[in-house]
């Protein structure tokens, strides 16, 4: 049932999605056939005047779902057999091409009568670039299929990125080195198109080739990753998108800091000045953002830590604000200020909102007495910055429907029954065994890396009396204070390893010990 509704929505949107893209293309080619109808009229007098034959060439492709059609384009070769049965890809000196139509080539306006085949359907603006037949027959099955899933286009990231590809070809060896080098890394970038198809994919590629026939644009390669996230999909996904977002927020926090203070005194903003206003403050929020560098921020990868660079954008925004509605008196100076920070919390809470709400729901988890019969029982042995992190980890929503710590053992007496990392100390070394029982302890986690190698057997003899399962974690911070205690002052100098200390954490040990299938004392003996 559940795949089958994913299935359902997963073609529905692709529907939608083709159906936006015909329009757009409808929409598009209609226009530029009535606004260059005077360019063609033109091209095609020329055409004319400079060699017999007719103004326009028409070739087989293959298009969507391997339906044959034929390509519309000006003609840019002599009107010759040869232009005809001589090779399908042509090169920039391939001498069946006229000197008019070398200059339709370099300045691609041999490619605008594409258009009619967009209108009718058989093209898009953006897609993979029609291929001959004949070689697309050398395609590999899925690649093929995978590539005529969609129409082919006037332009693509391919187009882009190969726009000098004439220049690559030498007319003896065309084919060859076409179907060897060119052919398969266009059929690459061609899937990659397909997989990462969108609406603002397909604007990015056409602002790229507008560039890109500009003279001193056109010598610029933008590099492949620019090709499929181009400077529009980064506008609207980091700034666009944000900005909508922000705007909304500002908007419920004038709404409320109103509804707060109308509840002190009487307060007519009226819907057009509380919309003006948020639209200031978010854009000022949302400019400043940009040049502080608030939306190159991951947020929902982000530490909390990145919370405080939102500070200097919101007081940037807070403060021209406060001083445009003095000077104007729009509203009273303190709704300004609780507006801006109602926003404020509104501008954290939605860019973390996912962890939040997941740690409420955990935190709620535990409080529950089914949830916590169903969660594994853990003890971690040590209070130090594995230890720490550990908790972290197993804190986090992934872990923390399925895990629960129930406390630390440490040695240092003066531990004992204090809480940390919100779990309490709750014993010695000595008490693991009745810990374990008492607590009901399913995961003994070794978190600490100074144990004695005898306090180690112990807890292993403890485990064995029981069903409880052990985990050694990895001594990370012992790794990365040796790395620091052994870089060379000169850096042309190798690096020796000096801190021995490091190769007796229990975790070597016991992959030593497993690897050589020997005892714990065998392996200790032999580091």
């Amino acid at each position: 049932m559940g795949t089958s509704s994913l299935t359902l929505s997963s073609q529905l949107k692709n529907k939608l999605k083709d159906i936006a893209k015909r329009s757009f293309d409808i929409v598009v080619a209609l226009a530029g056939l009535i606004f260059l109808a005077p360019t063609y009229g033109l091209i095609a007098l020329a055409i004319k005047r400079d060699t017999p034959g007719p103004a326009f060439y028409r070739g087989a492709r293959i298009g969507r779902g391997g339906k044959l059609f034929n390509i519309l384009k000006f003609r840019t070769m002599y009107e010759i057999p040869e232009s005809y049965s001589g090779p399908k890809v042509t090169a920039h000196d391939d001498p069946r091409v006229t000197p008019l139509g070398r200059w339709l080539r370099d300045t691609k306006l041999n490619e605008l009568p594409q258009l009619w085949n967009v209108l009718k359907g058989e093209m898009s603006l953006v897609g993979p670039r029609p291929e001959d037949p004949s070689l697309a027959k050398t395609w590999p099955v899925e690649v093929g299929k995978e590539i005529l899933s969609v129409r082919p286009g006037i332009t693509s990231p391919a187009s882009v990125h190969y726009r000098d590809e004439e220049t690559l070809l030498a007319y003896g060896l065309v084919l060859q080195k076409y179907m060897k080098e060119l052919g398969p890394d266009k059929m690459r970038l061609d899937q990659l198109y397909v997989r990462h198809q969108s609406f603002w994919l397909d604007l990015d590629t056409i602002l790229w080739t507008m560039l890109i026939l500009l003279p001193k644009i056109g010598s610029y390669s933008p590099p492949e990753e620019l090709l499929f996230v181009g400077p529009i999909s980064r506008f609207i996904r980091q700034y666009m998108s944000w900005f909508m977002i922000d705007f909304f927020i500002t908007f419920v926090a004038i709404g409320s800091s109103g509804a707060i203070w109308r509840a002190f005194g009487p307060l007519n903003i009226g819907w057009a000045r509380a919309i003006a206003m948020a639209f200031g403050f978010a854009f000022l929020f949302s400019v400043s953002g940009m040049i502080f560098g608030v939306n190159r921020v991951s947020w929902s990868k982000a530490t909390f830590a990145d919370a405080y660079d939102l500070l200097p954008a919101w007081v940037f925004a807070s403060v021209v604000s406060f001083i445009v509605n003095r000077y104007m008196g729009m509203f009273p100076s303190g709704l300004i200020l609780i507006g801006a920070v109602l926003a404020l919390c509104g501008f954290v809470f939605i860019r973390y909102r996912t962890r939040l709400i997941l740690a409420l729901l955990a935190w709620i988890t535990r409080f529950r007495g089914s949830a916590q019969a169903a969660r594994e029982r853990v003890l971690v042995i040590g209070s130090g910055r594995t230890a720490e992190h550990i908790a972290w980890l197993l804190d986090h929503p992934t872990y923390s429907d399925k895990f629960q710590v129930v406390g630390y053992i440490d040695d240092n007496l003066l531990a004992h029954g204090t809480r940390i990392y919100g779990a309490n100390v709750i014993g010695t070394y000595k008490d693991i065994p009745l810990v374990v029982e008492d607590q009901d302890i399913g995961v003994i986690i070794i978190a600490d890396h100074h144990i004695e190698y005898e306090e180690y057997l112990s807890i292993i003899s403890a485990c064995n009396t029981t069903s409880t399962r052990i985990v050694v974690v990895p001594d990370i911070f012992g790794s990365l204070n040796g790395l620091m205690e052994t870089i060379p002052s000169d850096p042309h100098d190798g690096i020796e390893v000096t801190d021995k200390s490091n190769f007796r954490c229990l975790h070597c040990l016991t992959r030593y010990a497993q690897a050589n299938h020997v005892s714990h004392s065998e392996a200790q003996t032999a580091i």
